[in-house]
């Protein structure tokens, strides 16, 4: 066509362009009719090539024409407004990377001296605090300093004895607690003795161990050296058996 020709040229000036019927001088035309026509067909043309661009390549693509009575033609495979935005934000990232990345790399030094300056007060707060450091301090910070240290001290020993009377407070109800639960657990034998007599004799009753258990009797002390039996020492002792003491009697030495 003549607009693949005029496209397709490739020995014309810069002024021309070849096509199959002959060089066509580009400069305006000056017949409104026929520049009219041109312009409808060279749009038409210009819109082709603009699909089958963004087909074949897959690329966005993006046609924005103004007819010289100032009527707009577009066409894009996306959105044009999409588009332009894209176009607008390439364009700004492209010229402003340097300058962004260089106000980023000052602002985090600047954070990170700050932040540097707020660890070494801290470090020497730290170590005022715990008597360090402290030789070449004026009289008036040493008393801010023991204010500060004594105010503090009474806060941990507020806190501290809160603590405690807590704790207290809850071993008494704990206490108390306890006590309720062991009354209880006694009105509850108690009845059950009541309510079943038998119960209190069985091994395991409350009385049981107390009527099987032995009466205790507290054994005789003497002191073994000191005694023998007569039947150790008189073995042949008639006198003693016709008197009828069978027993074996401990005779105290002196």
């Amino acid at each position: 066509t003549e607009f693949q020709g005029e496209l397709g040229g490739g020995d014309a000036s810069p002024h021309e362009r070849k096509s199959g019927r002959g060089k066509i001088e580009i400069k305006r035309i000056e017949n409104t009719t026929n520049r009219q026509v041109t312009f409808c067909k060279r749009r038409n043309g210009l819109l082709k090539k603009a699909y089958e661009l963004s087909v074949l390549c897959d690329a966005e693509v993006a046609l924005i024409v103004f007819s010289s009575r100032g009527r707009l033609y577009e066409n894009s495979n996306n959105s044009v407004k999409g588009t332009i935005e894209r176009y607008k934000k390439a364009i700004s990232d492209n010229s402003n990377t340097g300058s962004v990345a260089e106000i980023n790399a000052q602002y985090y030094q600047q954070e990170s001296a700050k932040l540097r300056q707020q660890i070494l007060s801290i470090q020497n707060s730290n170590r005022q605090l715990m008597g360090e450091t402290i030789g070449s301090m004026p009289p008036k910070e040493l008393r801010n300093l023991e204010s500060r240290l004594e105010k503090g001290i009474t806060r941990i020993r507020s806190k501290k004895n809160e603590l405690l009377f807590a704790e207290i407070d809850y071993m008494q109800k704990r206490e108390v607690d306890l006590h309720n639960d062991n009354q209880l657990l006694r009105a509850k034998i108690a009845e059950n003795e009541r309510n079943n007599p038998s119960m209190s004799l069985m091994p395991g009753g409350s009385n049981y161990d107390q009527i099987m258990q032995p009466p205790q009797t507290q054994p005789q002390q003497f002191d073994s050296r000191n005694y023998f039996q007569v039947a150790a020492l008189q073995p042949n002792n008639h006198h003693y058996s016709s008197m009828g003491c069978q027993d074996q009697t401990a005779l105290q030495l002196v």
